[in-house]
């Protein structure tokens, strides 16, 4: 009976520890309910709350930092972006890829900043059309796509 029940708490305490990182807490919080006694402990108090999906600070998706500034120019020229340009694709620069990407090459998704799959679809559709991207528009973010994204930087360098 004891060997059962080291076991059964070892068990409450791996499965603590594993729901905890994945849903973002801390390990020492998911395993000190099973630690502590208790399985019922730790399984009656959430291992993490809810919070809200933040968007990457930096995503240049290849660019150097003076290619991605001749972007913020284009950008801020034509799509409302509002600044500074630091050569760095943050969130602000983020949104304004998106109206564009938005008003003409098919973007579905929210103006959130976030560069995920719908926005990487609708950049490499631009891409194929204007700066030479030989596909797939998949949505997946490779090589050929950073050397479209520079043709498309360099071209954008007009604009600074």
């Amino acid at each position: 009976m004891r060997t059962l029940t080291g076991t059964l708490v070892s068990a409450t305490a791996v499965a603590g520890i594993l729901v905890g990182s994945l849903a973002g807490a801390s390990s020492s919080f998911a395993a000190t309910g099973a630690a502590t006694g208790g399985a019922t402990e730790a399984a009656t108090k959430p291992a993490a709350s809810a919070q809200a999906v933040s968007p990457l600070a930096v995503d240049n998706h290849g660019l150097s930092t003076p290619e991605a500034r001749n972007v913020q120019c284009w950008l801020m020229d034509n799509w409302g972006y509002p600044g500074p340009l630091n050569g760095q694709l943050g969130t602000e620069s983020w949104k304004a890829i998106q109206r564009f990407l938005q008003a003409d090459w098919g973007y579905p998704g929210p103006i959130n900043g976030v560069p995920e799959f719908s926005t990487d679809r609708a950049l490499l559709t631009f891409l194929t059309a204007e700066y030479g991207y030989p596909g797939p528009i998949d949505g997946d973010w490779g090589p050929s796509a950073t050397v479209a994204f520079k043709r498309f930087a360099a071209w954008c360098a007009g604009a600074c």
